[in-house]
């Protein structure tokens, strides 16, 4: 893989040579006009597909299930077509270009943001650009 893609949280400052911010939660930032979304730092596109489903984010914030659990149905919900063909492309992307993965959750330890970063470098491993 050329470039692992990064992580980084919304509305935090631009890192040198971090490439295109993509947001992957399921909402946009309250109270930010669409035109700034970039400019403040939350993304340059918005991707909410790649987010959990509102279901699972309720039960591991409301203490309902684990981080574990919560990781392995997310993984299990990124298996769905039309979220593995965007997470097929990003992998082939980060193979030639830089780009960074966003969400609002400040520990970014427990936050879907890592655990698609890994699921974008599994199917690195897999892909190969032609």
């Amino acid at each position: 893989m050329k470039h692992a893609p990064g992580i980084y949280r919304y509305g935090s400052a631009r890192s040198k040579g971090e490439g295109l911010r993509i947001g992957v939660s399921r909402h946009v930032p309250r109270g930010v006009r669409r035109e700034d979304w970039a400019k403040d730092g939350y993304f340059d596109l918005w991707l909410p597909l790649l987010s959990p489903s509102a279901d699972l984010v309720n039960a591991y914030l409301s203490d309902k299930i684990t981080w574990a659990v919560f990781s392995r149905r997310y993984r299990s919900q990124m298996k769905k077509r039309e979220c593995s063909q965007i997470i097929d492309l990003l992998a082939l992307m980060s193979q030639q270009a830089t780009f960074c993965l966003g969400c609002f959750c400040e520990d970014e330890t427990r936050c879907h943001r890592s655990l698609l970063q890994q699921l974008v470098a599994e199917r690195c491993k897999v892909l190969k650009p032609h």
